[in-house]
Formats: structure tokens, sequence, C-alpha cells
């Protein structure tokens, strides 16, 4: 049988301790607790799996990421930063967790649309979005053209 929590000090329950132990573990870890995204005002998103430990991470972090919002496939698929030990946004649905740092997930509404892997500079980082973008059939609302 488990034991009755105990008050702590100040009057909160070890649960609750722990519950804030983690949350504040989830705050440093990841910079941001998990988000509840609102995919109707942008449905179409690039989630990046990074790594503090990953020097192709910090890599793209220091050279690519700054300006990505003004960049034209920025500005089509806005940057969501996540660590790979998360926390990862609510309701997402991919292929699979990703392992490999950096990782490119371009998200429609939540779903994985495709993906690609590494960093080797700038310009092969747009080159790969861009045809990420192309392949996925992707238009500037979001939305597959009906054109082939």
């Amino acid at each position: 049988m488990p034991r009755p929590s105990r008050p702590a000090p100040g009057g909160t329950t070890a649960p609750h301790r722990r519950a804030l132990i983690l949350g504040a573990v989830g705050l440093l870890l990841a910079g941001r607790p998990a988000l509840a995204l609102d995919w109707r005002r942008q449905p179409l998103r690039l989630m990046a799996v990074t790594s503090r430990d990953c020097p192709q991470s910090a890599a793209w972090l220091a050279e690519t990421a700054p300006d990505l919002a003004r960049h034209p496939t920025g500005r089509l698929a806005p940057l969501l930063l996540v660590d790979i030990g998360g926390p990862y946004p609510d309701g997402l649905l991919l292929d699979a967790r990703p392992r490999l740092t950096p990782c490119f997930i371009l998200l429609r509404q939540g779903a994985e649309m495709g993906r690609f892997e590494g960093y080797s500079g700038k310009d092969h980082f747009h080159a790969a979005l861009k045809a990420l973008l192309k392949d996925t059939d992707q238009t500037a609302h979001g939305v597959r053209s009906s054109q082939g």
C-alpha cells in the first residue's frame, strides 16, 4: 500500500514537489514547456530538433537559425525549435522519433510531411529545405497544390 504524502515544509506534498522539479528540469532542457500550437493560424512549420552536445546543431543554430525567419523558406514554414530530449509539442504525428541531430521535420498541422538530417552549411540547408518543400508540394498557405 502506498504511503500517504506528507506535506513538506511550506505545505507542498512530495508529488507536487516532484512535478515542480520535473517541470523546472523540462524548462532547463528545452527552454520552454511543451507547446500547444495553433495549427489553424500557421499550418506549416519546420521543427528543428537539436542537441546541445552536437557540433552540427551548434553550427546550424549559430549560422542559419538567426536569419531563417527572413528567408523565403523560413517565412513559408516558421521555425519550431525542440531539444532532442523534449518536450515536444502536443499532438505531433511523426513517422519516427528523431534520433540524430540536427533533424529538420516539415510539419503540416502537426503531421510529418518529410524530414532531412544533418547540417553541412547554410547553402546546403536552404537547398535541402527548398527540395523538401517541393517534394511535399507545399504552397504558401500550407495546402497541397492541385498541380503535379
